[in-house]
């Protein structure tokens, strides 16, 4: 419990300095996007990274990737995205390493603002460090999982230069199946990630 306490605290700290972080830089993007009155369909490629964490992970993670964004209309765009992430669980005894492919669909209220709502294959490879038993010793077991997870979010995409500042908030579902460890029964793999990028306009 007291390993769980000090995890919070810790993403607790730095989840309010990353939010405001976000949040300042997300203003001064819809600024400066006030002064632009482009809406016509276009596309952008770029590079994303960000910080990812679930209700039972042991911390905050960072995570990286890269997107194609294509806007079809002034009110619907498309994303196709590949991503890396690792995740720990259970104080290390599960430890994560997935690359989620994703499609997303976007919906723009506004010139700047969107939802997003998708799915994603999810192949993730998983070492279970099981603890010592009767003999002392650590047995280290791995195996790869290919799941489907959905997730829902929003953000903003901002024109800037020769592409577009895009930053979004994004909640996923996605379940593991840890059956191999004793107690895993509880553990949740859902997770959010906080994410920004550049989006060179093609």
């Amino acid at each position: 419990m007291k390993k769980k306490t000090q995890y919070r605290g810790e993403w607790s700290g730095r989840g309010r300095r990353i939010s405001l972080l976000l949040f300042l830089t997300l203003c001064a993007a819809l600024v400066h996007a006030q002064t632009v009155r482009d809406e016509s369909p276009r596309a952008g490629f770029g590079p994303l990274i960000g910080f990812h964490s679930s209700p039972s992970s042991d911390n905050l993670r960072a995570m990286g990737g890269a997107a194609l964004r294509m806007r079809l209309s002034p009110a619907f765009g498309l994303e196709g995205s590949i991503n890396y992430r690792e995740d720990r669980y259970l104080g290390g005894v599960i430890e994560t390493k997935s690359w989620p492919v994703m499609a997303t669909a976007m919906i723009y209220p506004l010139p700047v603002l969107y939802g997003a709502i998708g799915a994603g294959w999810y192949n993730t490879s998983i070492d279970y460090k099981i603890p010592p038993g009767p003999t002392q010793q650590v047995q280290i077991t791995s195996e790869t999982q290919q799941r489907f997870g959905w997730h829902f979010g929003g953000g903003i995409e901002a024109p800037m230069g020769i592409g577009s500042f895009v930053g979004d908030i994004r909640y996923v579902f996605l379940d593991y199946n840890f059956q191999k460890v004793p107690g895993s029964d509880g553990v949740k793999s859902n997770f959010y990630v906080i994410s920004i990028g550049y989006l060179f306009g093609l």
